[in-house]
């Protein structure tokens, strides 16, 4: 696996990583033939739920802070 992505904070998937890890080390015929299909799989779906569990969370702080300046401008367009 590509070691940035056990840098990040994809903790969660770290089994099914390891999992994959271990069915490419069986060798090259092994993950030719399919093998390791499954597995990459299930690496592939764990890691787009990490991705969207992040963007979801992204777009709450963004509409806070949309929210906050709408409020300042808000204030601003008042008071003048």
């Amino acid at each position: 696996m590509h070691p940035h992505l056990h840098t990040k904070d994809n903790t969660n998937c770290a089994d099914v990583m390891n999992a994959l890890e271990e069915c490419h080390a069986r060798g090259f015929l092994y993950r030719c033939t399919g093998a390791c299909t499954d597995a990459k799989i299930a690496v592939n779906k764990c890691l787009r739920g990490e991705r969207l569990e992040r963007q979801r969370l992204n777009r709450e702080k963004a509409k806070i802070i949309n929210d906050k300046k709408k409020q300042a401008f808000n204030e601003i367009k008042e008071n003048s």
